[in-house]
């Protein structure tokens, strides 16, 4: 199996251009899973191994950077993917009654995906937003001083 067999071309030139801004090719290594994972939505063994081939670094090695950053998904997630802060902060202002409005609205615990891939649950240690507790991410946009109310209006807007 060749790498271009599992990186498509426009993958390939997206990765060798963040590899050209760094001084090693393995320094690319989390820009690379991230171009892979926008194109494809989650990285796969078989998309890592492409990626590591590329980065001339063993599947390992990259293995270990891929798990070490949580927005790295080595796992299929749905096509809206909620980041809920369990830091301190978000828990002491009001965590546990978002997460429990998250999980009887779309039936999903942490780690899990709904039936129709709309949503996947996932705890985040800290979104940066500790003034503005609880907070949620869903893909990149960033939601603050989250109440039950605006659940439904914030979910309702994602497909």
């Amino acid at each position: 199996m060749t790498i271009l067999e599992t990186l498509t071309t426009e993958e390939i030139t997206e990765i060798d251009h963040e590899i050209s801004l760094v001084p090693f090719r393995k320094a690319a290594a989390i820009e690379a899973l991230k171009i892979v994972q926008q194109h494809r939505g989650w990285i796969s063994d078989e998309s890592l191994r492409a990626i590591a081939g590329h980065l001339e670094i063993s599947p390992e090695e990259l293995e270990s950077v891929a798990t070490f950053y949580n927005l790295v998904f080595r796992r299929p997630v749905g096509r809206n993917v909620i980041l809920l802060c369990d830091s301190i902060s978000c828990y002491v202002m009001g965590y546990e009654k978002i997460y429990g409005y998250i999980r009887d609205r779309l039936h999903i615990s942490f780690g899990e995906t709904t039936p129709d891939g709309r949503f996947t649950l996932l705890p985040n240690a800290c979104l940066g937003t500790c003034d503005h507790a609880p907070a949620l991410m869903i893909n990149n946009e960033l939601f603050r001083d989250m109440t039950e109310d605006r659940l439904d209006e914030i979910l309702d807007g994602y497909h």
